[in-house]
């Protein structure tokens, strides 16, 4: 299965909580938890691009799954990090104490993350 298409955020859960936590100021929070974003992703074999496009801030990581890559976060902070693939269709990687999960069922991409008790779920359609 092929991760590979354009996805925008349909539905979000635990998005200001969960920003909060992470540290982001809360005028970047306001502005951020309305608008649309925009997901693009491309596969080539085990090598990934996703350009996360959310108004006019733009988040561009390439990483090869299995292998050690900078990731930047949407605080803008670059970690190190492996992402994993469990089975065709999921994602997984350990961050900072974080986990985050990219779950592709059909045209629906699940984006998870988890920081101790606090989850931000997010919710995308291939269009």
């Amino acid at each position: 299965m092929s991760f590979t298409g354009k996805y925008e955020l349909q539905s979000q859960e635990n998005f200001e909580p969960f920003m909060r936590a992470l540290g982001l100021p809360e005028d970047q929070i306001q502005k951020g938890k309305d608008l649309k974003s925009i997901s693009e992703i491309v596969q080539d074999g085990k090598k990934f691009t996703v350009t996360v496009t959310t108004g006019s801030k733009v988040i561009k990581n390439q990483f090869t799954i299995g292998e050690e890559s900078e990731i930047e976060m949407m605080t803008g902070e670059k970690v190190k990090a492996v992402v994993q693939m469990e089975g065709n269709n999921k994602l997984v990687t350990q961050v900072k104490g974080m986990k985050a999960v990219t779950e592709l069922n059909g045209d629906i991409i699940t984006y998870t993350m988890t920081m101790g008790d606090l989850t931000l779920k997010r919710v995308s359609k291939r269009i």
